[in-house]
């Protein structure tokens, strides 16, 4: 049985275990939840978890293009911003992620900081982020899958992602992906984590590929990355801010290893670790991609670096056998990348069921005997993420909407995380925390915590708001409703009045659901 939110204390977490499972049990056991699901992950695995959420292969073949064609090639710089940007939050988190290893970690890291309103709409808002950030990994497959094989193109002979024939195989193919990812996550956490492990080694070796590539074959130096020649017209630092989405899109669910921690082996210790490596690791890897892609690239002004992006310069590099390597090596990047997306949502969703704070609580929160993992999340964000899928009309803008719409909401839902944190810390946090000055050596930010977590919140309002703003150029390229230029926006505001009325639904109900228990299947 599991003690409801109220009867845990929100402030009061126990003593750092020993690095044993069943000392990991009994530290979860002290926060008020039975420890149901397996705990099978070790280092390696919890890295690739957010490594492959970042999944840089994938989202950067997904957005080059975009981010050129806005700020020429000296929107390079705004990888090292938003990577300094979300290091800030990173190292909160990681503090975090030592002091509450409890999966669904946004939701419960708010909901501690801050009381369970704030906690809630944390987890709602990020549940919708990763269902919408889903669907836009698995388009992904459109770009890759045609271009290795003529096959993959099932349905029409244009493969063009914003073609009707690309859009609807797109369709197709992410959604038999969300079946294939939704399936592997049913199977067990052991699966999940030896597939993704696999897949993350496969990227890593492919990220070390095309780097080399990139460097051996250069036809400029590093200083194209202070070229703006090629960028949109009017002032550059609009059209600057409007390229960081790309890396903005890319850097994000680091946080992933948190989510994993009842999973995870002394999770205290192996998450903040991991949180931090997932991201610097991916932004290594990208940044040395992005400039050797700019150094490599056989044109920078004759159109096909904004059209092509990463596979125009891949494909003028290699040869067919080599290039089509590389390309499986991308698709592997946006499977496993998709798979780790769907796990952390199914997480999330669990915890919040596990509290009594979702409706249909009690399947959400029920575990599979033999599998260990919570089936039925799995299979809501697999059904969800391919009826987003099915929106898709073949309109240019709207995979860039979709991208835009889930990168807002995951940063609004790490906002209210950031901003209770400040409050809290303002206030003596960690110090006011029972039991946490006991001597335990955890990952602690100390005098740096107030003004590291001051900027993380700067950072993250900025960009909250240069991403969601109704840009012409990003949302309606090629003519839209109003709805489209406002997408972000208006997606929020649905997100959050839907959120006020489950949660009015889930509240009263609370007092029935009280103890959710995490039962198993019969």
């Amino acid at each position: 049985m599991v003690a409801s939110a109220d009867a845990i204390a929100p402030d009061h977490p126990p003593s750092l275990p020993d690095t044993t499972s069943n000392s990991d049990s009994a530290d979860l056991a002290r926060f008020g939840y039975q420890p149901i699901l397996h705990r099978k992950l070790g280092r390696y695995a919890s890295f690739a978890a957010g490594f492959s959420f970042v999944s840089i292969l994938t989202t950067i073949f997904q957005f080059f293009g975009f981010g050129y064609s806005f700020g020429g090639a000296a929107f390079f710089w705004t990888w090292p911003i938003v990577f300094a940007g979300q290091f800030l939050v990173a190292l909160n988190f990681a503090e975090l992620a030592a002091r509450y290893p409890i999966s669904g970690c946004i939701y419960q890291w708010s909901r501690r900081l801050a009381g369970e309103v704030v906690g809630w709409f944390a987890g709602w808002m990020m549940i919708i982020a990763q269902i919408v950030t889903a669907a836009a990994a698995a388009i992904a497959l459109q770009v890759v899958l045609p271009s290795i094989w003529s096959g993959f193109q099932l349905i029409g002979t244009d493969s063009d992602l914003t073609s009707r024939d690309g859009a609807s195989n797109a369709v197709l193919l992410g959604s038999v992906l969300l079946v294939v990812t939704t399936v592997i996550n049913v199977v067990g956490i052991d699966w999940m984590a030896r597939i993704n492990s696999l897949g993350v080694t496969i990227e890593i070796v492919g990220v070390c590929a095309v780097i080399a590539v990139f460097f051996t074959h250069t036809d400029r130096g590093p200083g194209v990355v202070t070229h703006t020649d090629q960028a949109a017209s009017g002032p550059y630092w609009a059209a600057f801010l409007a390229s960081g989405l790309m890396a903005a899109y890319v850097m994000v669910g680091f946080d992933s290893a948190g989510e994993l921690s009842e999973e995870t082996k002394n999770p205290r210790h192996v998450a903040p670790r991991t949180i931090l490596s997932a991201l610097a690791v991916s932004a290594l890897g990208g940044g040395l991609i992005l400039l050797g892609a700019l150094m490599a690239a056989p044109s920078l002004s004759d159109g096909s670096l904004a059209s092509g992006g990463l596979a125009y310069v891949i494909e003028a590099k290699l040869t067919t056998v080599p290039g089509k390597i590389v390309l499986a090596c991308v698709a592997c990047a946006i499977t496993v990348c998709t798979l780790a997306i769907q796990t952390a949502g199914s997480r999330l969703l669990f915890s919040m069921a596990r509290d009594g704070r979702l409706p249909f609580a009690k399947p959400l929160s029920t575990v599979h005997p033999r599998f260990g993992t919570p089936v039925w999340p799995a299979v809501v964000i697999g059904v969800l993420g391919i009826g987003l899928l099915a929106l898709n009309l073949g309109n240019a803008a709207m995979f860039a909407t979709l991208a835009s719409v889930c990168i807002v909401m995951l940063y609004l839902a790490y906002l209210l995380v950031t901003v209770p944190l400040l409050v809290r810390r303002v206030k003596g946090w960690p110090a006011d925390v029972a039991g946490d000055a006991a001597g335990t050596k955890l990952f602690a930010l100390g005098r740096f915590g107030i003004p590291i977590n001051a900027l993380a919140v700067v950072w993250g309002i900025a960009m909250a708001v240069n991403l969601a703003w109704p840009r012409s150029a990003v949302y309606t390229p090629t003519g839209g409703g109003w709805w489209m230029l406002w997408a972000a926006p208006l997606f929020v505001l649905i997100t959050v009045a839907v959120g006020a009325v489950v949660h009015r639904i889930v509240t009263p109900a609370r007092g029935l659901v009280e103890a959710v228990p995490a039962t198993q299947i019969a």
